[in-house]
């Protein structure tokens, strides 16, 4: 974590954290949930869907292969009675019928119109009605309720692809798809139909073929036992793929479809999932067409239901979200406002703590950081001024002894030389700048120095005479300023000693003191002392004692405060002190 004073680091890391945790916790698995969901109830819904349709499917193809095969009992219903089967015999061949007296055939007709109905009758009411045709070409029908109905005369029987599909089948059961009941004279119904060749069981020579008619409205009524989703459609086609049922009508285009074996088929407005199976000994084929609408309506609200949980859970995780974030964000915010006092200096104030978990704990060690804080400045500030004091006393002694020693050496000088005017003069001066020296001050104005330094200079004159021209020049403003004192007069002393005094010829000593700005809108205050005396190489020649001092005091006293020194030989010697106006004091 990035702690920053300003406190934008701080809040944006902590709710960057919040925001990771709460987009890897709550979010994502929130989204992958409402992307795996639906997918997930497709699939469910799909086996669902397909199991309830193949158990359905299962249902339907057992009933109608019982239903076949009741149809198949009846077709070998001759066999089941000999009188029939010696009838069928006799009318297989006309000479062998001709042969017979009258009451014989009379015999074998009764046994063909009655006996037969009879059994067919009683074996299943929902039989349209069978025919029998023997080899003779003549034709035995059993109508489902009465004899009314007559077979139209001259139909050509042999030429039906129910009867060739029976011939074919050599004896076996023949399924035919639906068909009309077209050798009837009444309109007969549509029907499909199970036929079977009759063969003598001794020398297996065909006797006649019988045929069973069922009415499709059974398989409407099978349909009704089953339950199934809206729209679906349920389609019968037969071994040469032709419709035999369909519970909804179906366009040729849809049949194909579902006889080429597709799982999926699309209709004009529709599209439908295929689940088929085949009746083994009719080869038929069943087919329940489900319409993907229902699946697609489960499968919206499986959406909705979705969307609602993604929704509700989003935002209680953002109410959640944001007041966890402003119940951690708050307290740092207020503790960085706190910070923020206390780097402008106020050390009284504090942070208020409520409750006693982490935060709290971390507002408290914040108070009592504050107050260590300003028990250590205190104490240091105490020892920094102390030390600086001792410091500034220290530089001073130094510079007395020097100061004195430099002036009783010109007070000889001019003893020896008998000037005892200038002497006693020199002498009132020394002693009103030992007052000055003597005070307990460690400040003085800027007016202050520049009248011991005068006394100072006027001493030197008194020694030089024309060889040494002093010029001080001060800016009124700047006659108030408080500065450390003696802080100009080593260097005016330095300038005399080791610029003025080698010198043979006329030599000028300035100070100016005037206050400036800056580029930056800054002002200073300005103080440059120069001669033109020996000068010195100042990029070789290190710095002595009493510029060194000097040096040391201006740091100690001004945190800004610069100081520049530039010598050349015979060319003199330049001193610039710049010191910023926000720094100082006036008296």
């Amino acid at each position: 974590m990035w702690i920053t004073l300003g406190g934008d680091t701080i809040r944006q890391s902590i709710r960057l954290r919040l925001s990771l945790l709460f987009f890897i916790t709550i979010v994502i698995p929130i989204v992958g949930i409402v992307i795996q969901l639906p997918s997930y109830y497709l699939h469910l819904i799909k086996e669902q869907e397909s199991s309830l349709l193949e158990g359905t499917l299962t249902a339907l193809t057992f009933d109608i292969q019982t239903y076949l095969d009741d149809l198949e009992r009846m077709t070998v219903t001759p066999y089941l009675n000999n009188e029939v089967m010696r009838a069928l015999k006799l009318k297989s061949t006309s000479q062998q019928w001709n042969q017979l007296t009258p009451f014989e055939q009379y015999e074998a007709e009764e046994m063909l119109n009655k006996t037969l109905p009879n059994y067919l009758r009683n074996m299943r009411k929902d039989i349209l009605g069978t025919i029998l045709l023997p080899m003779d070409g003549s034709v035995y029908i059993t109508p489902p309720n009465s004899y009314s109905d007559q077979v139209v005369k001259g139909f050509p029987f042999a030429r039906q692809d129910w009867y060739q599909k029976a011939l074919k089948a050599d004896g076996n059961v023949a399924f035919t798809g639906v068909h009309q009941q077209d050798y009837l004279n009444l309109a007969g119904a549509e029907v499909f139909s199970v036929a079977r060749l009759i063969k003598d069981p001794d020398s297996s020579r065909p006797l006649g073929i019988i045929m069973a008619d069922a009415d499709t409205v059974l398989l409407d009524q099978m349909m009704k036992g089953i339950r199934l989703s809206a729209g679906a459609v349920v389609v019968i086609l037969d071994d040469n793929e032709q419709l035999i049922y369909a519970n909804h009508p179906i366009s040729p285009e849809l049949q194909g479809q579902v006889a080429s074996g597709s799982h999926t088929v699309k209709a004009e407005k529709a599209s439908y999932s295929v689940v088929r199976e085949t009746i083994s000994r009719s080869k038929w084929t069943i087919a329940i067409l489900s319409p993907e609408a229902f699946i697609e309506s489960h499968l919206q609200r499986v959406y909705w239901l979705g969307f609602a949980f993604a929704a509700s859970g989003l935002l209680i995780a953002l109410i959640l979200y944001f007041t966890v974030s402003h119940w951690i964000v708050t307290p740092f915010k207020r503790m960085i406002q706190v910070m923020k006092r206390v780097q402008r200096g106020d050390l009284t104030t504090g942070y208020q703590v409520k409750g006693n978990d982490e935060i709290s704990q971390l507002g408290t060690n914040l108070n009592t950081m504050i107050s260590k804080l300003g028990e250590l400045i205190d104490r240091e500030y105490k020892a920094v001024l102390g030390q600086r004091n001792a410091e500034y006393r220290a530089l001073q002694s130094q510079i007395q002894p020097h100061f004195l020693y430099n002036t009783l050496n010109g007070f000889i000088g001019l003893n020896r030389t008998g000037q005892s005017m200038q002497l006693e003069k020199a002498i009132l001066s020394l002693s009103g700048m030992l007052r000055y020296t003597l005070e307990h001050n460690d400040w003085a104005q800027l007016q202050e120095e520049i009248e011991f330094i005068n006394k100072y200079c006027g001493l030197q004159q008194l020694r030089f005479g024309d060889r040494l021209q002093v010029h001080v020049i001060c800016d009124p403003r700047a006659l108030s300023i408080l500065i450390p004192k003696l802080l100009l007069q080593p260097m005016m002393e330095n300038a005399i000693i080791h610029g003025i005094e080698p010198c043979d010829h006329e030599c000028e000593l300035r100070m100016d003191i005037h206050i400036q700005g800056t580029a930056s809108g800054e002002e200073i205050l300005s103080i440059q002392i120069s001669d033109n005396g020996v000068g010195f190489d100042s990029a070789s020649k290190q710095e002595g004692l009493g510029i060194r001092n000097v040096r040391e005091r201006l740091q100690l006293s001004y945190e800004g405060a610069s100081m520049w020194l530039h010598s050349s030989i015979n060319e003199g010697t330049k001193v610039q002190i710049l010191i910023p106006l926000k720094d100082v004091k006036r008296a």
